[in-house]
């Protein structure tokens, strides 16, 4: 009996042999879905050479092939009979001696005038043969051509995008499917957006129930357009729409449209509409419309281009859809300015719904989200957290708690703190901590008045956000230091002495270097840069410049989420110009000299927070405004 080991073995043996060479079965159940026999052109030569090597080794009759001058011996003994001459080749038997078996042979055929002679006075038995060379022609043409074919049509699989997706299939929709029980993704996972949930939830209401809006003769908006800055949530959105109302969820790129080939991105969009029909009600939804809506005649060739082909057939689907076919169209995107107008009119995407930056409440719901499987401390408390974050998005808070999580598994804690939290904060905002980067005594003493100037200013002022901490440890790319404020409230509306004061607060680094060393540094460039921006600002959109009055001096499009670096075309003369420019140097001047006059007076409270920065690398906004109280009293 073999022992348990080896039935083992052979049981993995014969597994093994029937993954490879024993048929598959599709039905076969793996995940809870059927999965697919593969085939492979390896298993094909395999099995061919495998039949060849049978055939020639195995099963053909044994046959010992011997030199022609033994040939000639075995005539002149007689111990060779059953001759068959052939045009290259000639096969027999030789007799065996005593009591061995005759055995067959052949051998090379060479010219031999005397053979046939030979053989007649020897009286042996021959015959000839003829081998015609058509069958071997005819293999010999069409086994190549049958393994050329066979390896076509597996590379034709293999250059598709997916299941059945070859190179034939260009012309189908490259949308993944979501059953409705697959969308796990309710309203309850996302938060922050109330006021566009709540948009949607009449959508949501017609999925489930579109008898109650046909019976009064009302009609579902066909298409809706979620607006709002890179990561406030439109992708999770449009998922939980999906997930409340239990219907098919298809999900596409709008570049995933347009290939290289003319007429592919209509294809798809008739095809994708098609499946959408058959799945009714289900939703639609397009990510980055404005890869594929961008306006038209916005070519600098000229022409009809594929984008403008793969628009139009867009269209015309959304236009062909009547309402009772329950399939609702959704798509996201962040530059709504640059959309073609026939998609934002009614009877396409007739509805806009803004997924805006949540403010403090929002923000504090989105981090009880993402922290619910992380272990947090006890005084742990996430409004102060949601306070340090104002312009996070959802994106950037689950970016957040995983940070803290990392840290606090970094330090082996048994649970995420606010110590993790604040220098995850540290982290996104200013970048990688550099404590190992060696600095000159003189930069460090530099940075550290810097910073201690945009700190007492921040605090002078009427109308700043209260400073939080005060960092001279470099971090990021360029960042040597950092003043980090906390707003006590989201702001909406800032007025003309809120952005003096700001402009301040950025001033103050530089004139603390000048006011101590009589010498400045290349630290303040950020800084500059954003009070000119701020200054530019009020004078040429805000009117809060008595010179040049009440006019806006910006042009009238522009994008309504602009990028970094977006600068506006000129509209205006150079005469105005000129002015404008004044405009904005007497702004950043007047603040200029505001700035020198607080800190001349707190000299003693920048050397001393100077001094403390420079042994501690970090002091809080606490330990200033004690500074500051005893200064005042």
């Amino acid at each position: 009996m073999p022992s348990d080991d080896k039935k083992r073995s052979m049981e993995e043996l014969k597994d093994k042999f029937r993954s490879l060479f024993g048929p598959q079965d599709p039905q076969k159940k793996q995940g809870g879905l059927p999965t697919k026999a593969h085939f492979s052109i390896w298993y094909f030569l395999i099995a061919f050479l495998l039949i060849i090597y049978l055939q020639q080794y195995l099963f053909a009759p044994k046959v010992e092939t011997i030199p022609y001058g033994q040939f000639k011996q075995g005539l002149s003994e007689g111990t060779v009979s059953k001759l068959t001459i052939g045009p290259e080749h000639i096969t027999g038997t030789l007799k065996g001696k005593e009591q061995k078996q005759d055995k067959a042979f052949t051998t090379v055929r060479v010219d031999d005038p005397g053979l046939v002679k030979e053989l007649d006075e020897r009286k042996i038995a021959y015959q000839g043969r003829y081998d015609s060379k058509l069958l071997s022609g005819i293999l010999s043409w069409v086994l190549p051509i049958a393994i050329m074919l066979l390896i076509w049509r597996y590379a034709m699989k293999k250059m598709g995008s997916g299941p059945g997706m070859g190179v034939m299939s260009f012309g189908k929709s490259k949308a993944k499917l979501f059953a409705g029980s697959e969308t796990k993704v309710t309203f309850l996972d996302v938060a922050g957006i109330d006021e566009a949930k709540e948009e949607l939830q009449e959508v949501v209401e017609f999925l489930r129930n579109p008898e109650k809006f046909q019976k009064l003769g009302g009609r579902i908006p066909k298409g809706v357009l979620l607006v709002g800055p890179p990561g406030t949530g439109k992708t999770l959105l449009a998922k939980a729409v999906a997930g409340e109302a239990k219907v098919p969820f298809f999900t596409i790129s709008g570049s995933e449209f347009v290939e290289m080939f003319v007429g592919v991105g209509a294809s798809r969009v008739r095809d994708l509409f098609s499946q959408a029909t058959g799945q009714a009600p289900c939703i639609i939804f397009i990510d980055e419309l404005d890869a594929l809506g961008k306006a038209r005649g916005m070519n600098v060739f000229g022409g009809n281009d594929e984008r403008e082909q793969t628009l139009n057939q867009l269209l015309v689907e959304m236009d062909g859809f009547e309402s009772n076919k329950g399939v609702i169209i959704m798509a996201a995107t962040n530059r709504p300015e640059i959309l073609d107008p026939a998609l934002l009119r009614p009877g396409r995407f007739d509805r806009q719904v803004l997924v805006d930056r949540p403010d403090i409440n929002g923000r504090e719901a989105i981090l009880r989200i993402h922290s619910k499987n992380v272990i947090l401390s006890p005084d742990m408390d996430l409004r102060k957290i949601a306070a340090l974050t104002p312009g996070f998005v959802g994106a950037d808070l689950a970016n957040l708690v995983n940070e803290a999580a990392l840290l606090a598994a970094r330090k082996n804690k048994e649970a995420v703190g606010p110590p993790e939290f604040d220098e995850a904060v540290d982290r996104l905002v200013g970048g990688l901590e550099k404590k190992n980067r060696v600095m000159k005594p003189q930069e460090k003493e530099i940075v550290a008045f810097h910073e201690s100037g945009h700190a007492i200013v921040a605090e002078s002022v009427e109308h700043a956000d209260p400073v939080h901490k005060i960092s001279i440890i470099p971090r990021g790319i360029a960042a040597l230091g950092y003043t980090q404020q906390q707003p006590t409230e989201d702001r909406y509306l800032l007025t003309r002495a809120e952005l003096l004061d700001r402009l301040a607060v950025l001033l103050g680094g530089r004139v603390a270097e000048e006011l101590v060393f009589g010498e400045i540094s290349t630290g303040a460039q950020n800084d500059l840069q954003r009070a000119t921006d701020i200054a530019r600002s009020m004078v040429t959109e805000y009117g809060m410049s008595d010179r040049l009055g009440l006019v806006t001096y910006e042009p009238a499009h522009r994008p309504m989420f602009p990028p970094d670096g977006y600068a506006p075309n000129k509209t205006y003369s150079e005469t105005r110009a000129t002015q404008i420019d004044e405009e904005i140097s007497r702004v950043i001047e007047e603040a200029h000299k505001r700035v020198q006059k607080i800190l001349t007076e707190r000299r003693k409270i920048l050397d001393d927070l100077a001094r403390l920065l420079s042994q501690n690398e970090i002091v809080k906004g606490e330990e200033l405004r004690k500074m500051l109280s005893a200064f005042t009293a």
